[in-house]
């Protein structure tokens, strides 16, 4: 959320072989900023320790909310699973 360019953000973890668990990040942009997959990537790298900088960020429209307003973090892992299936 300390990037400039993000207006908001959710992380969820998505099973690894290696790993066992790494965190995808659904990421919205703010208005007007330009804001690509690498490029948040490779910012997260710079500010943060390795094993917290997400392995994949899809970057959406919107977050999936609830009635008070908190993240369903459910819709965004069947989402994960979804972009899973047409990588295979």
């Amino acid at each position: 959320m300390r990037c400039p360019a993000v207006a908001q953000a959710a992380v969820i973890g998505m099973p690894d072989e290696r790993l066992g668990e790494v965190g995808w990040a659904y990421v919205v942009a703010k208005q007007g900023g330009e804001l690509t997959e690498g490029g948040l990537i490779a910012w997260c790298r710079e500010q943060m320790a390795n094993y917290k900088v997400p392995r994949r960020v899809l970057l959406v429209d919107a977050l999936p909310t609830n009635a008070s307003g908190k993240v369903v973090k459910y819709q965004l892992r069947e989402r994960a699973g979804e972009v899973v299936g047409t990588m295979t």
